[in-house]
């Protein structure tokens, strides 16, 4: 049986020996690869790489059985992999893996419906591509209870921890969808408007009709045929710079209330009749997004280990004009569309398909595949502020979110209303990521060994950045 060579950081990435059969959780025998040009979409395309073979280690009785040889389908800079057993993750045996199951069937129905990048009989799958198998055994998979979901998964999957080079851990937050009193019409007490996205909203190599466009990266704004300029910010859209466009979906009471739908990227809006509205994530003024808690730690008026959203809104509420000042510090604005409302629907997730309490997450689109389980492992505190409720939990990736960045970074979905919102807003911590790799990837397609890292380039002059001029809208 042959692994991947493992990779550690020295001058450059150098390849280690590996002299310990065993494959602990977070062991500093990983097995690691990165790759300086690859990302997971683009693996077709990728030049060649030096290969190494690492040498077999005799087992013993004092090492754990090896989870099965994988042959790897995605290469994402700066991140290392460690194949595991199903044994090493802590708590996969209690999980209820039944109620996983039923949401990954969900996100299979987009899965199957994309059209693959080439016929399944090629050896050139993708990860997105190799779902595909998973889901239609899934389909016709006789799963009846927490056992039989656990056994298909463990038939069709191969467990891999992930997380970036030198960590153990990733991070999660929460979220929730907010339900926030509005009004179809301004009135004066609904007077902050809910944007849809601006038809002069432009990102390269997309349609400015285009249903979906990436969450983060340059935005521009369109001035006649060709000239770009970036996007108004947060400061300047609260100020007017779109209003009067016919773009307002809601309208809200307060600034604070909009800011937290931001936050969360989606929320149900109950109107003066009792009737109710949802809207959704639609795309981003191109602005980073720099968290308001974060800001309020480093001027010292919240503490650190006090922070959450709820304290967030009430300093917020208590001082409006200081929260004023303080939102702005987030440049970042998001816009929503209106999508259709059942009463038992939850949140529509970036996939298209309703999220699971308890059970979806949000990950970095472009690093990772919608519909791909990820095993959690973290000590979370779900029951109050200090507690740290053990949280093993098979979830699957369903949403993105700007903020959600990085291979081991993921926002967990804890359902709609006020309590699921205090929960969500206490969520800020480590956590060990598991992905599920489905195990038809085929070894030929990606050859016997993982690709290390071309040798450190020679340094070369930097070329110069294209610089984008702001100036002033005339549109």
């Amino acid at each position: 049986m042959t692994f991947p060579p493992a990779i550690r950081i020295g001058s450059w990435l150098e390849r280690k020996a590996d002299t310990d059969g065993r494959f602990p959780f977070g062991s500093a025998a990983a097995l690691v690869f990165a790759a300086a040009v690859l990302t997971c979409s683009a693996v077709a395309d990728a030049r060649s790489h030096r290969r190494a073979s690492r040498p077999e280690v005799e087992a013993t009785h004092h090492v754990r059985p090896r989870p099965e040889s994988i042959h790897w389908p995605l290469v994402i800079p700066g991140v290392q992999y460690n194949p595991v057993a199903w044994s090493d993750l802590r708590g996969w045996a209690d999980d209820d893996q039944f109620k996983a199951f039923k949401t990954f069937k969900a996100s299979c129905a987009p899965v199957l419906a994309r059209k693959t990048k080439k016929p399944d009989d090629t050896p050139d799958k993708f990860l997105g591509d190799a779902l595909r198998e998973p889901c239609l055994a899934a389909r016709g998979a006789k799963v009846h209870d927490a056992a039989s979901a656990r056994a298909f998964f463990e038939e069709q999957f191969a467990p891999v921890t992930i997380s970036r080079l030198g960590e153990d851990a990733g991070f999660v937050t929460g979220y929730y969808e907010p339900i926030v009193e509005g009004s179809r019409t301004r009135t004066d007490v609904y007077t902050v408007p809910v944007y849809r996205r601006p038809s002069n909203l432009f990102v390269r190599g997309y349609s400015q009709a285009s249903p979906s466009l990436p969450n983060k990266g340059d935005v521009f704004r369109k001035i006649g045929r060709r000239k770009l300029v970036p996007y108004y910010d947060r400061a300047q859209i609260e100020d007017g710079a779109i209003a009067g466009r016919g773009l307002e979906i809601v309208w809200l009471k307060s600034q604070t209330d909009l800011l937290f739908i931001q936050i969360q990227g989606s929320a149900r809006i109950k109107l003066p009749d009792g009737s109710m509205v949802r809207i959704n994530y639609d795309s981003h003024n191109g602005f980073p997004y720099t968290p308001i808690g974060r800001v309020l730690i480093e001027r010292n008026i919240i503490p650190k280990d006090q922070m959450s959203m709820q304290r967030i809104r009430e300093y917020m509420e208590q001082n409006p004009g200081a929260a004023d000042e303080l939102r702005r510090q987030n440049r970042s604005y998001i816009f929503f569309h209106e999508v259709p409302l059942k009463a038992d629907d939850e949140a529509i997730g970036a996939q298209g398909v309703p999220l699971t309490a308890g059970r979806s997450i949000a990950v970095d689109k472009a690093l990772h595949v919608y519909g791909t389980p990820f095993f959690i492992d973290g000590d979370l505190p779900i029951e109050s502020d200090t507690s740290n409720t053990p949280f093993r939990r098979l979830m699957i990736a369903q949403d993105t979110g700007s903020a959600i960045v990085g291979p081991a970074r993921a926002d967990l979905y804890f359902g709609a209303g006020t309590e699921a919102g205090k929960i969500a807003g206490r969520i800020k911590n480590a956590a060990r990521f598991t992905i599920l790799l489905p195990k038809s990837l085929d070894p030929v397609a990606h050859g016997r060994t993982v690709p290390l890292p071309d040798a450190r380039p020679a340094e070369e002059k930097p070329r110069p950045k294209r610089r984008v001029r702001r100036q002033a809208d005339n549109s």
